[in-house]
């Protein structure tokens, strides 16, 4: 290994010139690691682990999924995750699990697999490895799961063969071939998070040379200093977005800055009625919290991607990019959330409204970074719904997305309401024109198709292959009269189950 040490500041930093982490039961030492290096060719390629396939290399189809465990908060945890959009670099100090790690007893097939066997969940195969991990990754969390946690599981697995209805019989089937308490990655767990837990030295990790080069930081006081030094690099938390700038649009990342691993950037916390969620937090870690205290939020996170999707991206990542059809935002900026932006040692707090200037600018310094959001809860009397508009219900980007938070006063009109839309212009916006019509006057149906038509004040959609201007425009005008209606106890049901359907 190659070492060395340097001071910044008054703190010592130590610099670690490889990768390290665990592939199944394997050590592994990493000293030549390209920045935008996917887990999926790395296991392809140079390890001969074609178990996992490449589909979409956009992190859609699943075909690729694989098993990551990571330590948090001392606890060792596995999820799905998309190889083919993750990067080598991100894996520092974590255990890596393929399909090719599973097996039964006396070297017959693991319970998932032969579970897929035994209801015919597999027609031409190819999606089957990813299928079986996410399975496997849902079956050791919860060996009994609802069917409502298999389709969840399942989410970011696409299968055009079977129908799925094979595929849940078999989920269902799992426990009946063995016990997930007796699983090989159960009986291990202690030995993985000792071996995990000696592989945290503190150090920097640097790989490569020039512009050529991945940096994991130490710590969040690190990437700041790292930050500061280096702005134009590329800083990547779940890689959900960054990995599709390399796998489908071949940009140049370099030099890239990761963060995932940086437990000062993963807490979650509430205090006098605010959420903070750190900027490394992903959408798994933060739904139990935001979904106890903001069910609507908790909604909406079940809708962004698949699982793996989920395990990987965070929040603060969705801020940060300021994509102008992000999930997040709209609903945080109606909340009235409040941002963290970090420099060096120097902080400062905005509302999360004002750090979208245009579409792709943000207020963001060079060598600035977002380090956490702050989300009210909202009051007990506060009326506050998420809607998001898409093709087709689950793992899909958005075409339009409202989000309504109401206050009324004690006569029924209007005190406060904010309205903000995703997929309606350059940037995440307020609805202003139509909170002005709405404030002070009655709550009522009238009020409310009256205000529709301050709506082509504040947008102009535009079109694309999501959906037309013109649909965008009808559906965001039907999203609040949507709104009224689910606010004034009507019995009319909106939106029924997949069953409820059929």
């Amino acid at each position: 290994m190659t070492e060395a040490t340097m001071t910044e500041a008054t703190t010592e930093i130590r610099i670690r010139n490889e990768i390290r982490f665990i592939l199944n039961g394997e050590d592994v030492v990493l000293r030549d690691v390209a920045p935008d290096a996917t887990l999926l060719d790395w296991l392809r390629l140079n390890r001969s682990l074609r178990g996992t396939k490449e589909g979409c290399a956009e992190g859609d189809c699943g075909a690729c999924t694989v098993l990551v465990g990571k330590l948090s908060g001392g606890e060792l945890t596995y999820e799905g995750v998309n190889a083919c959009i993750r990067f080598l670099g991100s894996l520092d100090r974590t255990h890596v699990v393929t399909i090719e790690h599973l097996r039964g007893e006396k070297g017959g097939l693991h319970p998932v697999q032969q579970a897929m066997v035994d209801f015919h969940g597999s027609q031409c195969g190819f999606c089957t490895p990813g299928i079986v991990m996410s399975l496997y990754g849902l079956w050791m969390k919860t060996p009994n799961p609802s069917d409502a946690a298999i389709e969840k599981a399942l989410q970011g697995n696409l299968c055009r063969c079977t129908g799925y209805e094979a595929i849940m019989r078999s989920a269902r089937a799992i426990s009946s071939y063995g016990e997930a308490a007796s699983d090989q990655l159960a009986l291990e767990r202690a030995s993985i998070k000792a071996r995990l837990d000696a592989l945290n030295d503190g150090a920097r990790v640097e790989v490569g040379g020039g512009k050529a080069r991945l940096v994991v930081p130490a710590s969040v006081d690190d990437f700041a200093a790292v930050l500061e030094k280096e702005p134009g690099a590329t800083v990547v938390a779940g890689s959900t977005d960054v990995g599709l700038w390399v796998t489908k649009h071949m940009r140049d990342i370099s030099p890239v800055v990761f963060i995932g691993n940086l437990e000062g950037l993963r807490t979650v916390s509430e205090d006098k009625g605010v959420i903070s969620i750190g900027a490394g937090v992903t959408y798994t870690e933060a739904l139990e919290t935001l979904s106890r205290h903001i069910p609507a939020l908790g909604g909406l996170v079940d809708r962004i991607g698949g699982e793996q999707v989920r395990n990987m991206g965070t929040i603060g990542g969705n801020i940060a990019n300021g994509s102008p059809i992000g999930d997040t935002p709209p609903p945080l900026i109606a909340l009235g959330a409040r941002l963290t932006l970090r420099k060096g040692a120097s902080r400062r707090t905005i509302p999360l409204e004002e750090f979208f200037i245009a579409y792709g600018k943000q207020d963001r310094q060079p060598g600035e970074f977002v380090e956490a959001v702050h989300v009210p809860v909202p009051a007990d009397s506060v009326k506050f719904a998420v809607y998001k508009v898409t093709k087709r219900r689950d793992e899909d980007i958005t075409a339009t997305l409202g989000a309504f938070h109401l206050t009324l006063a004690k006569d029924g009109t209007v005190a406060d309401i904010r309205i903000a839309y995703g997929g309606m212009a350059a940037t995440p916006k307020r609805a202003a024109s139509v909170e002005k019509a709405l404030i002070g006057k009655a709550w009522t149906e009238a009020t409310v198709e009256a205000a529709m038509a301050e709506y082509a004040s504040d947008f102009t959609p535009l079109t694309d292959m999501r959906a037309s201007a013109e649909y965008r425009a009808l559906a965001a005008r039907n999203l609040l009269l949507r709104f009224f209606v689910e606010t004034t106890g009507t019995k009319a049901p909106f939106q029924v189950s997949r069953s409820e359907a059929a």
